[in-house]
């Protein structure tokens, strides 16, 4: 299983760049009172992506930036916003890394 890991880390870390697809929400923020506020708040888990440059496989976390975007009023950014549940992809490698 491990070996299956180490082959797919370079593959999979590269979904974290489907989180800077959260900063459009700086240009063209989310209107206040929309619903998600929960969901747009776990964006900062994106953060943990910085992780994938010591552990590999782990900066798909980052993707989860895009959770920001999250029910968005614009239907384009809200597709991205969807997009960034892929962060799920890197938690296994975090889990080795703070396991080992």
């Amino acid at each position: 299983m491990n070996e299956i890991l180490d082959q797919l880390a370079p593959i999979i870390g590269l979904f974290g760049l489907i989180g800077f697809a959260g900063l459009a929400g700086l240009k063209h923020p989310i209107e206040k009172g929309r619903p998600g506020l929960g969901v747009r708040l776990t964006a900062l888990l994106g953060l943990v992506g910085l992780a994938g440059i010591w552990i590999p496989g782990a900066g798909a976390m980052g993707a989860a930036g895009a959770l920001g975007l999250w029910n968005h009023q614009n239907p384009k950014l809200a597709k991205w916003g969807k997009w960034g549940w892929s962060f799920v992809f890197g938690v296994p490698y975090l889990a080795r890394a703070l396991m080992a």
